[in-house]
């Protein structure tokens, strides 16, 4: 075995330290290092070459960090404006493949929506001036013929219901009016 007197100084060595480190308070100790002296004497660049940043990377899990990134905040921050006055305009036009747009494209079937719903709006503008037209020679009718009452407003076999004939219903007539 070694030394008696050395195992002895070894052991009282050990509580020393033991009875120090139990009376410092670490926090008090931390607070009194000036971190920004310590770190001014690191040298970054020195430290930055031993880093493998390829390997650091390498380690990185970009589907993680790409999760956590708002693009739509990314996009509202972007100027859009030199981007599209970098687009060249008559270029991308040329670019397109008409005869493939137009053999997709169902012609006569826009072309029978646009008409049929301009003849729709046709036909409604004639109705509604036949109606017009109706009323008019409908009450000249009735005034040639001298009648006191207008004429109920649609056919007998039509009339089964009662609002039919209401008096709000009936059109006044302007000729009538206009004489009084």
């Amino acid at each position: 075995m070694s030394d008696p007197a050395e195992a002895l100084a070894q052991q009282v060595t050990e509580r020393v330290v033991d009875i120090v480190l139990s009376a410092l308070d670490i926090n008090e100790i931390a607070a009194l290092v000036d971190l920004n002296a310590l770190l001014g004497r690191v040298d970054i660049d020195a430290v930055m070459k031993k880093v493998d940043l390829n390997a650091l990377l390498g380690r990185v899990d970009l589907n993680v960090l790409l999760d956590q990134v708002d693009v739509n905040a990314i996009v509202a921050r972007v100027d859009i404006e030199p981007l599209l006055d970098r687009i060249d305009v008559n270029d991308l036009v040329q670019r397109i493949d008409t005869d493939a747009l137009v053999e997709h494209t169902d012609l006569g079937a826009v072309i029978a929506r646009s008409s049929g719903g301009m003849a729709s709006e046709a036909l409604d503008a004639i109705r509604s001036q036949a109606v017009g037209l109706d009323q008019f020679v409908d009450r000249w009718v009735q005034r040639l013929l001298r009648r006191k009452h207008p004429a109920p407003p649609a056919p007998a076999a039509l009339l089964t219901a009662p609002d039919l004939t209401a008096p709000d219903l009936i059109a006044p007539d302007p000729i009538a009016e206009a004489e009084q």
